[in-house]
């Protein structure tokens, strides 16, 4: 009898343990010390990687976007890639602190806000997903004509979407709590008696408006519009056109298969954990519960690499983004060789207006036109000229009336030389 009171106080401890472990949202202890520091550190991994990805992604678009390559397609690439950001950046922090602890020591408001804050950003990522697939099937149906969307637009079915997918899981933000325990403070999941119904309703409804439905939806028209990219143009334009709607219909869909394959045991375990907990049944295995959460996290780190794998846009804006990260543009030094011209030219005019001007002579050198001059005079005297050899005006015309004696006397630049004459004459 004792043998069998202490099995089965054993067997009632371990499924208590277990249930503890589902009421506290992701945020228990591990037992094992080689898990409490392990899964931490394969997060921080995963945080690093994947947010690196993700901004590097979100930077090529913005830098596309900036160029006029903005449309809903890219828009809803860049959202995709924002929520994966903010997961990274705000929910796997929380979490890889709460396993390597023993107690919760964050607040009650994390506790209430980084769960409701995690299916938020997921809800987003599956929404924006069902979108994704609408926009890629009407464009896929008529790639030659031009769909121009506003940006008011499309910034009101972001701002639906995010909203839409914060109001969906508020029951994750409304019944967590801190409860204590012989160790310390925990965050669970507290449903109050009178709402057991509405919860009841909530665990089969949420997983349908949040993952089944949006991706069965996006699944369904990227069939579609995949199917419609098979069939063979006759004309030139037209087939290119379809290839390039073909890598791009194949991008999108593999980010929709990555996504509901790893993002369903995440689902299972939600479920299994809900209904065990109404029905007093077996829970999933805490291994099992731990690798459905690191895979959910991982499609963060999947996508920008899928991305990158198989689009080309995005290939030569990575390659162009990380050139001007890495290398620093140093001015390119022009050397004056015997042919580089040293001042600026003026316009040419066009023909029709050139034909009334006059033609068009070479600008001769001062020195010839010196020499010309010099030449014209015939039997005038050479003057003083500079090392160059140009013969200063001033300096010409200074001996020229010295000799000559036609200049005034009050403009006379000696005036000692002429000064014995005048007493001569007086």
């Amino acid at each position: 009898m004792d043998k069998l009171a202490s099995t089965n106080a054993s067997v009632g401890n371990s499924s208590l343990d277990r249930r503890s472990f589902l009421e506290r949202s992701g945020y228990q202890h591990l037992d094992q010390e080689d898990l409490r520091v392990l899964i931490p550190v394969v997060l921080g991994i995963v945080c690093v990687l994947g947010f690196t990805g993700n901004v590097t992604a979100m930077g090529v678009l913005i830098t596309n976007a900036r160029k006029g390559k903005l449309s809903l397609i890219n828009a809803l690439i860049l959202n995709l890639m924002l929520a994966d950001g903010l997961v990274l950046a705000f929910a796997v922090p929380f979490k890889a602190a709460a396993y390597s602890r023993a107690s919760w020591t964050l607040g009650l408001f994390v506790c209430k806000t980084c769960d409701w804050f995690l299916h938020s950003c997921m809800t987003a990522k599956s929404f924006t997903v069902a979108i994704m697939a609408k926009a890629c099937h009407r464009y896929v149906s008529n790639p030659t004509k031009q769909v121009t969307i506003r940006f008011k637009t499309i910034v009101v079915v972001l701002l639906f979407t995010w909203l839409l997918a914060c109001v969906v899981p508020i029951p994750q933000w409304l019944f967590a709590t801190l409860q204590r325990e012989a160790g310390g403070m925990i965050c669970v999941q507290s449903v109050p008696s009178d709402a057991h119904d509405f919860m009841s309703v909530y665990v089969k409804a949420y997983p349908l408006l949040a993952y089944c439905m949006p991706l069965s939806f996006a699944l369904l028209y990227f069939w579609k519009a995949y199917g419609r990219c098979q069939r063979r143009s006759s004309k030139t334009q037209n087939l290119r056109t379809q290839i390039r709607s073909r890598k791009l219909t194949l991008m999108l869909f593999s980010l929709t298969v990555a996504m509901a394959i790893m993002w369903l045991p995440q689902w299972v375990s939600w479920v299994w954990m809900r209904h065990a907990w109404e029905t007093e049944s077996i829970f999933p295995p805490v291994i099992f519960s731990l690798s459905a959460q690191l895979l959910m996290f991982s499609i963060s780190l999947i996508n920008p690499l899928i991305v990158l794998a198989l689009s080309e846009e995005f290939r030569e804006g990575y390659i162009d983004l990380w050139r001007r990260l890495t290398l620093r543009k140093q001015p390119a030094k022009h050397k004056q060789g015997p042919h580089t011209p040293t001042a600026p030219k003026s316009p040419t005019p066009r023909p029709e207006r050139s034909a009334h001007l006059p033609p068009h002579r070479p600008e001769q050198p001062e020195e010839q036109k010196l020499e010309k001059d010099t030449d014209q005079n015939g039997g005038k005297k050479q003057s003083p000229s500079n090392k160059d050899g140009i013969v200063l005006q001033d300096v010409e015309q200074f001996w020229y009336e010295r000799e000559s004696g036609s200049h005034s006397l009050e403009n006379d630049p000696v005036p000692w030389e002429h000064q014995d004459h005048k007493q001569e004459k007086q």
